[in-house]
């Protein structure tokens, strides 16, 4: 399948995570993408080392003064073009009015109103380009209470009820492992801004998306979120276990730990007679039904725990395989990587950095017609293309050093 947004300009101001993460799905399809970061120091995300890539002997000399490339940068800003503009400065709000003049897509992450108030926001857009789409992700949206409050994953993890359901039964709240409401955040904005393109093909207006983290997590919850709201149901932690199935939850074994859904009596019956060898349970009054395996699910974790560290996590492995109930290994990230089916699927796609050398990254999760969109640019360095992207707009190089030396680029 060709690029399908090729040809889309998207000019980039978000930093961090979710905004990135929208821009780079957007890059993969084929647009465009401008990042423009602040001068001196870029996406913050720039700085959040240790780990980085080492520096290569080929790094270009006009990047040398700038720190390694961290991993976190590296992870959502493939596919994208870096220029640095200062657009508190009335010649760099010129450059980012001559950039939005011919772009199709804004996307900022600023809090509500900033970018108005420097004369960037939406209604001063729409008039520079009334074929605009411009997409704003804040934290709690554009309207309400909390519009001028900023916004941090975790804050929102603990705010929009994640938290509260996630750790241990008798443990505090826990974060999950990943910023995921950020990435889902990206997500839903990368999905809206499609649709507002579309939206575009048929009206010849731009659209204002507003997209926030709040908003998304709340929606994230999903069928604990329809429990209160149909049932007034309020959930609980449960670690790894399932609050309505079971057995359904991470197990230990002799050496490790296996993650078993046995979702349907008959699963459940399968993995009466043929793992835990008692076959009888599965038509004790106790556990013949999920209903009574959820009222008595103490009493039949011990007796599947008791049984599984009996062997190691290999024995088990291959005594599942092939019963039709849901298992597999908690792996850790090096495990991940080593799967047969994330080698089998190409999951890891290694380019070409002028800083780094060799980088690694995970390759865009989605197969057209049996082939992954490519990467054709690496994350850049900071302002790589600050000069290429100014001649392209009609800035000649004596107007290119004369931003230089006031600090605006």
């Amino acid at each position: 399948m060709p690029p399908p947004l090729q040809g889309i300009k998207v000019l980039d101001l978000t930093r961090v995570l979710a905004g990135p993460t929208a821009t780079m799905l957007l890059g993969d399809l084929g647009a465009d993408v401008i990042k423009v970061e602040e001068v001196s120091r870029g996406d913050d995300t720039r700085s959040w080392n240790p780990p980085s890539a080492p520096m290569a002997e080929t790094a270009p000399p006009e990047a040398a003064h700038l720190p390694p490339e961290s991993a976190y940068f590296l992870a959502a800003n493939r596919n994208k073009r870096s220029m640095t503009v200062n657009f508190k400065h009335p010649d760099g709000l010129e450059i980012l009015h001559k950039l939005i003049r011919q772009s199709d897509v804004l996307v900022e992450n600023y809090i509500s109103g900033k970018l108005a108030s420097m004369g960037l926001g939406w209604e001063d857009c729409q008039k520079i380009n009334p074929r605009l789409i411009y997409a704003s992700i804040t934290g709690y949206g554009q309207t309400g209470p909390y519009r001028h409050a900023a916004g941090y994953d975790v804050v929102i993890e603990a705010e929009a009820g994640l938290m509260h359901i996630t750790g241990e039964p008798d443990g505090p709240p826990c974060k999950v492992g990943v910023a995921v409401t950020d990435i889902a955040t990206g997500l839903y904005a990368h999905g809206a801004i499609m649709a507002a393109l579309l939206s575009r093909q048929q009206t010849g207006k731009g659209v204002w998306i507003d997209c926030n983290l709040f908003e998304t997590q709340l929606a994230g919850l999903a069928n604990i979120a329809s429990n209160y709201l149909v049932a007034g149901q309020q959930a609980q932690r449960h670690g790894t276990s399932h609050p309505s199935i079971v057995p359904y939850q991470v197990f230990p074994c002799e050496d490790g730990f296996l993650m078993i859904g046995a979702g349907n009596d008959k699963q459940f019956r399968i993995m009466a007679r043929d793992i835990l060898e008692q076959p009888e349970l599965a038509d004790d009054i106790k556990f013949s039904s999920n209903a009574a395996r959820v009222a008595n699910r103490a009493e039949l974790v011990k007796i599947i725990s008791n049984k599984l560290m009996q062997h190691g996590q290999h024995f088990w492995l291959q005594k599942f395989h092939g019963l039709g109930i849901p298992f597999g290994p908690v792996n850790d990230i090096q495990q991940s990587f080593n799967h047969s089916q994330t080698v089998a699927r190409d999951m890891i796609v290694e380019i070409e950095h002028p800083r780094a050398g060799k980088v690694k990254l995970v390759a865009p999760p989605v197969q057209y017609n049996g082939k992954r969109m490519p990467v054709t640019r690496s994350p850049p360095w900071l302002s790589q293309h600050t000069v290429e992207i100014l001649t392209q707009l009609g800035y000649t190089m004596h107007n290119i050093h004369t931003l230089k030396t006031k600090r605006v680029i």
